[in-house]
């Protein structure tokens, strides 16, 4: 029986990385693998590894424990940083640890526990592929954001929130339920900051429902 790690990542708080891992634990149950621990985190994939804590937690957990994969369910799930992604990649293959990437069947290492080739030239141009189009995304978002303040422009139009609004009690609980999870079970600002990527300033409007 293989022993795994799950890693999985959604990019912001409004995405549920929970399908990620139900998917990934029903394939690993039916192939008899061991799941010894899941890493998630809701987090962009644009960042370096060294700011994506549960990459950190992931490295330190599988030098010290008898991990033979590390399973994700899209390569972009290491992020859309195509250096840091090979980054990681090599670093497991260091360490003879397989990433096994379950939408393509991709596998890094071959049965002898050697670097599999053909599966590090297809993980290069998938990684390549998201980063474009995190770029692409990025570049039409900047786009539109410049026809709209164009157009309120030329329109006389006041642009941002109306001056009434105001997010209601039930909808800071439903949006930020991990977050107040964490401060209720004391850790600090900063902590859970770093664990959710939720603003300070938010975190401490978030205190109230503690």
């Amino acid at each position: 029986m293989k022993n795994t790690v799950l890693l999985c990542r959604c990019s912001t708080n409004r995405q549920d990385y929970n399908r990620q891992i139900d998917e990934l634990t029903d394939y690993c149950e039916k192939n008899n693998w061991n799941i010894l621990k899941v890493f998630a985190n809701k987090v962009s994939g644009a960042k370096k590894l060294e700011e994506r804590p549960e990459i950190q937690e992931m490295i330190s957990f599988v030098k010290n424990n008898q991990v033979d994969m590390v399973v994700v369910l899209s390569i972009d799930r290491l992020g859309r940083n195509t250096l840091e992604a090979l980054k990681l990649i090599q670093l497991l293959n260091e360490n003879h640890i397989a990433l096994y990437v379950k939408n393509y069947n991709l596998c890094t290492l071959d049965e002898n526990g050697k670097p599999n080739p053909v599966a590090s030239l297809i993980s290069t141009i998938l990684l390549e592929v998201a980063q474009m189009e995190r770029l692409t995304i990025a570049e039409r978002m900047e786009s539109g954001r410049n026809r709209y303040i164009k157009i309120c422009k030329e329109e006389g139009i006041k642009m941002g929130r109306p001056s009434t609004y105001r997010k209601s009690d039930d909808k800071y609980k439903e949006q930020y339920s991990k977050e107040i999870s964490l401060l209720r079970k004391n850790i600090s600002l900063r902590n859970v900051q770093k664990l959710t990527g939720t603003s300070v300033g938010t975190l401490r409007k978030l205190q109230k429902f503690v």
